[in-house]
């Protein structure tokens, strides 16, 4: 290995006293290739330990808790006791070759799509139409009630218990990329006067002390608890640096071992307000003040841009997201001295470069990820 990408297989230790094997996290993608009732499918599982096998940390494709959250085809699910089977395998395959392994507990809010869920029913904090995953249409979200809030919350908890019973190494909490977590943070989606829209925080607080609650009486002090979260919205008005900076400095004085950002460059910068035009990266590390770990991802495609993010942001993990998915060998090949034959460009005329599931791969050759293409396209 060229010595320059030694701190890219650094060990490093969470908050609990979990050690990483190295900085690579393996970033939740949607894979769209679990059994239409939730469950997991062999392609699934072979995709999954792939892609896990370097890393120190593999987190999951989104996985709803509540079958009115299901915001995808192929997602897989964590609402019910029956997934348990299909997650125990999923969990094996994963930690097979050392990564800690985390499900990332999901509800896609307004953004379910109503094709998949009971009823057709979509909910979100506050009445919304809006085209989600694959739709050519609008559809209608209603408002959710607070019953079901208090319900929504409690599922978080129950699936983190199904995922600490199953054998994973812990849990993620998506609040990132306009799903629920993230529309009750959102001054755009959440328009409500009662308590959950007068403090917009208020949710995503609830479901990590619920989540945090759960972890503490049913798991290990090594369970991992990590928060994702975007940092801000194209919508207005949205979610802006200084709403982001208030959760952030909420979201370190609870017991989380990592806070994720979601971001589709690692330097970004900041569109407004009076953070205007400075990398989030360096905002959100300043925030968080050394009390936590912060996962750095976005169009990391070769071992140079991999290494320069670590050392230039001088975040502690960074996530790899489109490029494991061209290349599951992507660090080997930089362990191993080869990183020129990394694969950072999708062929779509070759699926033995990629190895992806079959409805995966379809969605590529459609665009769903932006990738560097070799017919440009």
């Amino acid at each position: 290995m060229n010595k320059k990408f030694q701190p890219l297989f650094e060990k490093l230790k969470l908050p609990n006293k979990v050690e990483l094997d190295n900085r690579f996290v393996l970033a939740p993608l949607t894979h769209i290739s679990s059994n239409d009732d939730g469950s997991i499918s062999n392609e699934e599982i072979v995709y999954m330990e792939q892609r896990s096998k370097d890393v120190g940390l593999a987190i999951s494709a989104a996985s709803n808790v509540t079958d009115l959250g299901k915001a995808f085809p192929g997602q897989p699910s964590v609402a019910h006791d029956s997934n348990l089977e299909g997650l125990k395998r999923l969990a094996q395959a994963m930690k097979k070759n050392g990564a800690k392994a985390i499900v990332q507990i999901h509800h896609g809010g307004a953004q379910a799509l109503p094709n998949l869920t009971p009823d057709g029913d979509v909910a979100g904090p506050s009445p919304i139409s809006l085209k989600s995953f694959g739709e050519q249409e609008e559809h209608h979200a209603r408002e959710i009630t607070v019953e079901e809030i208090e319900e929504t919350i409690k599922a978080f908890g129950e699936a983190t218990k199904r995922v600490i019973e199953a054998g994973f190494d812990g849990v993620e909490i998506h609040g990132a990329n306009h799903y629920l977590i993230h529309q009750f943070v959102s001054p755009y989606y959440n328009r409500r006067d009662d308590e959950w829209g007068e403090d917009r925080l208020k949710f995503a607080l609830a479901v990590v002390d619920e989540v945090t609650k759960t972890v503490k009486k049913y798991g290990d002090k090594d369970f991992i608890i990590g928060y994702r979260f975007s940092p801000e919205e194209a919508e207005s008005p949205g979610i802006s640096m200084e709403i982001t900076e208030t959760l952030v400095k909420q979201l370190i004085e609870k017991p989380l071992d990592y806070l994720h950002v979601s971001l589709m460059d690692i330097h970004s910068k900041t569109r407004d307000g009076k953070y205007k035009d400075q990398e989030r990266v360096q905002l959100l590390l300043e925030w968080i003040d050394g009390r936590m770990p912060l996962i750095g991802i976005g169009s990391i495609f070769t071992a140079d841009q991999a290494i320069e993010a670590i050392e230039s942001t001088q975040v502690e993990l960074i996530a790899l997201g489109r490029e494991i998915l061209l290349d599951h060998n992507f660090i080997s090949k930089i362990k191993d001295g080869k990183e020129d034959e990394i694969i950072s460009y999708f062929d779509p005329e070759r699926k033995d470069r990629h190895h992806l599931p079959p409805k995966l791969w379809e969605q590529f050759n459609r665009g769903f990820y932006p990738l560097p293409r070799t017919d440009n396209q």
